[in-house]
């Protein structure tokens, strides 16, 4: 921890300049003796670094001093700047890494490269989370992260619904979803999706297993998501809906407004048309074609009908 602490010091006078030994310590969390007794380790391995003390001093390094690092070109470092996420780096344990790599391509770039890397950190930021939501929890990721890594099989308590059971698995991969970590595993010779925050308890077993050659985790990812998608609408619905009803339609996700734009019929008198889209069950549509209210008829099926019509009903009756 010392040594990874050394190094990002180094690499922080080396990228930045003149720094103090408060803003030091706030950065890594220690005492401010602690950062002198870093400096004395650096002087020690002829790190030619040296202190200016009084109003506006710090330690910084003997100019021309530079450390070996090299390898990268401008457009790679920019690449790695904008691909670093520290919301899931810190979820994954790896905030600290993520830290020492961004600064060890600082130092890699000539200086007259520095500002175009950065440039990108200060102009885009990615936010996988959406709107009005929160990061799942996921207390286990990092423990799972590392069995990823290391192809460790792993023992997992997971819970469906109101049970919990417990599974051994091959973990293959970690993917972020809209904020939620999924672990994508074989278990029995079949790859499976488990959501993390599920993951009730872990233990890392000893046994280690061959990963697949054959498996692409992106690939993988892509394919059983469309298959799962496609799988969760078992039914159609029928529809006359408003020009804003048929808006409204594309808060229910990329196939629902395809099929309702595919569907649509021409326009009527009134400016209103039939379209046809795809439902999970009775219940779920009911939930959610409440949300578009009046701009919207249900012509079949005759049962999401009645159920539409008693819950308008109902709540007609509570506001009046």
């Amino acid at each position: 921890m010392r040594a990874s602490r050394l190094l990002s010091i180094l690499l922080l006078l080396q990228t930045r300049g003149r720094m103090t030994a408060e803003t030091l310590a706030e950065m890594f969390e220690v005492s401010v003796r602690t950062i002198y007794r870093d400096i004395e380790e650096l002087s020690a391995a002829n790190v030619p670094v040296f202190a200016d003390r009084g109003p506006g001093g710090g330690f910084e390094l003997l100019d021309g001093f530079r450390t070996k690092l090299t390898g990268l070109t401008e457009s790679e470092a920019e690449t790695l700047f904008v691909a670093g996420l520290p919301g899931p780096a810190s979820q994954m344990g790896l905030a600290d890494q993520l830290l020492s790599a961004q600064l060890k391509l600082t130092a890699a770039l000539p200086e007259r490269n520095r500002a175009s890397a950065h440039k990108i950190a200060q102009r885009f930021h990615l936010d996988p989370v959406d709107w009005f939501r929160s990061p799942r929890t996921a207390r286990l990721l990092p423990q799972i992260a590392k069995a990823v890594w290391s192809d460790s099989v792993i023992e997992i308590d997971y819970r469906r619904g109101d049970r919990t059971g417990t599974r051994r698995l091959k973990p293959l991969g970690l993917v972020l979803k809209a904020g939620v970590w999924y672990l994508v595993a074989s278990a029995s010779d079949r790859i499976r999706t488990y959501r993390i925050s599920n993951i009730v308890e872990m233990t890392t077993l000893a046994e280690r297993f061959a990963r697949p050659k054959e498996f692409d985790l992106a690939r993988f990812w892509t394919e059983s998501s469309r298959a799962y998608e496609i799988g969760l609408y078992r039914d159609t619905a029928r529809l006359r809906v408003s020009a804003r009803g048929l808006a409204r339609l594309e808060q229910f996700g990329r196939l629902v407004a395809d099929k309702a734009r595919e569907t649509a019929q021409p326009e009527d008198a009134n400016g209103w048309r039939e379209v046809e889209i795809p439902i999970e069950s009775l219940e779920q549509a009911e939930i959610d074609l409440l949300r578009i209210g009046p701009e919207l008829e249900i012509l079949k099926p005759k049962e999401l009908r009645r159920r539409f019509a008693t819950a308008a009903r109902a709540m007609a009756k509570l506001n009046r």
